[in-house]
């Protein structure tokens, strides 16, 4: 993580900032005027700067204004008197995050900074991205036909609509085209419009204004904002709420938005690439989707064959996704003797690439020589074949007893199965399919009311992480949750959890 940087005339100013961030663990860097820290951002940038507004030579404001011309999502915290009203006010329009009314309490200044720091942390991990784009593999006549579209468009500004069912790689796809285009030095921003709650999914595309609502503690970017010159990816976009739809035709039709709660136009200049599973053409006919918003979005469409379209690239998949996860668990990879290869190849896998993907992180925990045999395989898979219905509703791992001997701890009772904070370099592969697992093995066990235990292990886990990286504050945690306070307050209470406080 980068230093704060505290910008102020005042010596005094500047020591007890240091002094107070240096307690929290928190590395600073000082400047005694503008024009240092000006000259300074020409090598490098800060996590959060706070600086004062009046100072010999260049003012804050002027710090502020060159700041956002480089790196908008930088928070800027400004240090002002309490008269000084018009300060405050030119402040928040020029993009700061929040200001500082002197004198200040100590305490509430290191809060505000740890909140800037949070956004900050944010705004860096979405903007960031993979480091490296995921290989697309395939050697089958119908992914020769994505690649060679992936070329004829990458160049292009077009705006793409990717078609395919769940878990075929349309992700991967857009990351390609993105890759590969004149923006790929720009940011590539994917939002899985299905994964947002839809009263968040506005304020998560466009921004808010500070005090646009409840919870609304500071001015946030939203992604057009972050994806600012790249690419913005919107995947499960028939699950997109019907009024959303009209703002996000207007921003396609004149490339204007405005943030929630913001009077003020904002302009984008981002490629929209759109993906979904659904038939949006029976969407429009339903009322479900705008007919307007679905010819802006079909201009060019690239439909993504299924898995058992290209069954020959099976073999490929599959040898690469145990390398994959041998070299994520530290093991030597596992190796399939040709006829297990040669059963995987004939299985329908209704999940594609993303299946495939993690029954090879199963067989990689779970398989138990380095040769994997057919019996070695999930028995739902073997069993199911043996009968001959095909393996349609596998999801990547069965194995009643073996899952719960193999996982840590089954916890019928109630304890906690995923440690948020253990290193993720060293946990098994795949949440979801480990979540599947011991939902596996507590059902073969006659586990009841499985949906609820592992309802209630699901929220604790997720309350618990969001109050620790909110330092215990309750209300922040739940806005960063997307739930109301009143909600955790309950949820805390019915779940046992400790170390909440108020804001």
């Amino acid at each position: 993580m980068k230093p704060i940087w505290i910008v102020d005339d005042d010596e005094s100013i500047r020591w007890v900032l240091e002094k107070a961030l240096a307690r929290e663990n928190l590395a600073t860097k000082s400047f005694s005027n503008a024009r240092d820290a000006m000259a300074a951002l020409e090598f490098d940038t800060p996590q959060v700067l706070v600086s004062d507004i009046r100072m010999p030579g260049a003012s804050g404001l002027e710090l502020l204004q060159t700041v956002k011309s480089r790196h908008p999502g930088l928070p800027v915290i400004i240090i002002t008197a309490f008269s000084d009203l018009d300060s405050a006010v030119a402040a928040f329009q020029g993009g700061a995050f929040e200001y500082l009314a002197k004198p200040f309490d100590i305490d509430k200044a290191v809060e505000l900074i740890r909140r800037a720091l949070d956004e900050s942390l944010r705004e860096t991990s979405v903007e960031s991205g993979p480091s490296e784009t995921p290989e697309i593999l395939g050697q089958a006549p119908a992914m020769q036909e994505v690649f060679r579209a992936i070329g004829r468009l990458s160049q292009s500004n077009v705006t793409v609509l990717i078609t395919g069912e769940s878990g075929s790689g349309k992700e991967l796809v857009a990351r390609a085209l993105h890759k590969h285009s004149p923006r790929s030095a720009q940011p590539f921003i994917a939002l899985n419009t299905a994964a947002i709650p839809k009263d968040l999914l506005e304020s998560e595309l466009f921004g808010h204004e500070r005090g646009a609502f409840t919870g609304a503690q500071t001015t946030r970017r939203g992604r057009f904002e972050q994806a600012e010159n790249g690419t913005l990816f919107l995947d499960e976009i028939g699950d997109m709420p019907f009024d959303l739809q009209t703002r996000l035709l207007r921003v396609l039709s004149d490339g204007h938005f405005y943030r929630v709660g913001g009077h003020q136009p904002m302009k984008a200049n981002v490629r929209v690439i759109t993906a979904t599973h659904q038939n949006l053409e029976q969407r429009v006919r339903d009322g479900l989707f705008r007919e307007d918003l679905y010819h802006r979005l079909n201009v060019i469409r690239l439909r993504l064959p299924s898995l058992r379209e290209r069954r020959e690239d099976i073999p490929i998949l599959v040898r690469h996704f145990l390398v994959q996860s041998a070299r994520q668990l530290g093991v030597e990879a596992k190796r399939m003797s040709d006829a297990t290869m040669q059963f995987l190849s004939g299985l329908e896998l209704p999940g594609n690439v993303r299946q495939l993907e993690n029954l090879c992180n199963w067989i990689t925990v779970m398989a138990p020589g380095q040769t994997v045999e057919i019996k070695d395989l999930p028995l739902e898979l073997t069993q199911e074949q043996g009968e001959g219905v095909p393996a349609s509703s596998l999801a990547v791992a069965p194995i009643a007893q073996e899952a719960a001997t193999a996982l840590p701890a089954a916890a019928p009772q109630g304890g906690q199965v995923f440690d948020a904070a253990a290193p993720a370099n060293g946990a098994p592969p795949g949440w979801i399919g480990l979540l599947e697992l011991q939902a596996a093995g507590m059902l073969g066990a006659g586990q009841q009311e499985v949906m609820a235990v592992l309802g209630r292990q699901f929220e604790s886990a997720l309350i618990k992480t969001a109050l620790k990286h909110t330092h215990g504050r309750k209300n922040d945690a739940a806005v960063r949750l997307g739930i109301g306070r009143n909600t955790i307050t309950r949820k805390i209470s019915e779940l046992g959890i400790d170390g909440a406080k108020e804001d």
